[in-house]
């Protein structure tokens, strides 16, 4: 159930573009498995052999998001489904790689303008006994 309330949540912000760029495949495959890689884009840049503006721009001609936050949503959408198989925020923020907890809820925050909890609370409320 609470999947499906997840589908129906606000899709700009649930969802993650991507591309079939063979670069920026590189970058999700790895982010994916290693989402606590806290990389800049120059690094990736380096490790993609190509020029860090270049780079940059082709991401946000891909997905039309800057890294950063094409990264963020990539947490996000990470996070939700943790959050939803029941993992805690504490857990979830150390595998994301974010220094501390309080700078997960904040990233969290800013994105769904609710708390983790607050933000399952608003899509799931508790059943009455």
């Amino acid at each position: 159930m609470l999947l499906e309330q997840l589908e129906k949540s606000t899709i700009e912000k649930l969802y993650l573009p991507t591309s079939d760029n063979k670069k920026i495949r590189k970058i999700v495959d790895t982010l994916i498995a290693h989402p606590h890689d806290r990389s800049t884009l120059r690094q990736w840049a380096a490790r993609l052999a190509t020029n860090e503006r270049s780079l940059g721009r082709l991401i946000e001609r891909e997905t039309g998001l800057s890294f950063g936050r094409w990264r963020q949503q990539l947490h996000l959408m990470l996070a939700l489904s943790q959050l939803a198989e029941g993992r805690p925020v504490q857990a979830i923020a150390g595998h994301l790689g974010y220094a501390s907890v309080n700078a997960f809820i904040t990233m969290f925050k800013k994105a769904l303008g609710k708390s983790p909890t607050q933000y399952f609370a608003s899509i799931c409320p508790p059943s009455p006994e």
